[in-house]
């Protein structure tokens, strides 16, 4: 009968964790930004630069302007996975910007040139980010199934615990704000000191640089609401006890 089905929304409705509008609300803002990066940065890789350089052009001229020599540059498959990576010293550009001369892609090369110019003179949040890496991946990997286990056997220390390993995985989110807004206000200066780009260029540079660090500020907001709920599930476990 139709009956059982209204009382399987009435079910629903009771399992219904108001804490889930936090999750939610991170998931949106994720969202909206990957949107913004995408459609910003899709706009203008169809731009191209005056110089008409590369985006390997582009980050080998920062390189050289900051006197770097013993970083390398490479093409890395895929769309905006460009990184750059410490251990190896590469700087690795994706397809849709290694070869490109759009504003788009001198715009990210000159971005992943800041990360390298802050890791030679030993940028202070660089280096507290990279300390958090291990933490953080170790956090974030076990922290689930610590949290999990103390609510279903209602063992607070075991949530948390968990609690605090997601933490780490947190202040990792947290501190790379500052690491990656640092990196764009670099790339930024020298894009206009060595007049790669110029004028207007200088402007589209920095609209793709900012729809990018939403992207951060989105995973940092998510990962805050997220802890949030954490807290509140720990709290409410401990009360039923």
């Amino acid at each position: 009968m139709h009956l059982g089905g209204y009382g399987g929304f009435g079910g629903w409705h009771m399992m219904w964790d108001p804490t889930y509008v936090l999750v939610l609300a991170g998931v949106v803002l994720s969202l909206i930004a990957s949107a913004m990066v995408k459609s910003t940065f899709s706009r203008y890789s169809c731009v191209r630069s005056f110089s008409g350089m590369t985006g390997a052009q582009t980050a080998q001229r920062i390189l050289e302007y900051a006197g770097i020599r013993d970083v390398s540059i490479v093409p890395v498959s895929g769309h905006l996975t460009d990184h750059y990576n410490p251990r190896t010293k590469q700087v690795a550009l994706s397809d849709s910007v290694y070869g490109s001369s759009s504003v788009a892609a001198i715009a990210v090369a000159a971005h992943e040139c800041g990360h390298v110019i802050q890791h030679a003179n030993s940028y202070a949040p660089l280096a507290v980010r990279s300390a958090l890496v291990p933490l953080a991946n170790f956090g974030s990997g076990l922290s689930w199934f610590v949290i999990i286990a103390g609510l279903i056997f209602s063992i607070q220390p075991l949530v948390t615990a968990g609690i605090v390993l997601f933490s780490f995985a947190v202040l990792f989110q947290i501190v790379t704000l500052p690491v990656e807004f640092n990196a764009s206000r670099r790339a930024l200066g020298i894009l206009q000191d060595t007049g790669i780009l110029g004028g207007e260029e200088g402007n589209s540079a920095k609209k793709v640089l900012r729809a990018a660090a939403l992207t951060y500020v989105a995973a940092a907001a998510a990962s805050i609401l997220q802890l949030l709920r954490l807290i509140l599930l720990s709290g409410r476990n401990r009360d039923n006890r």
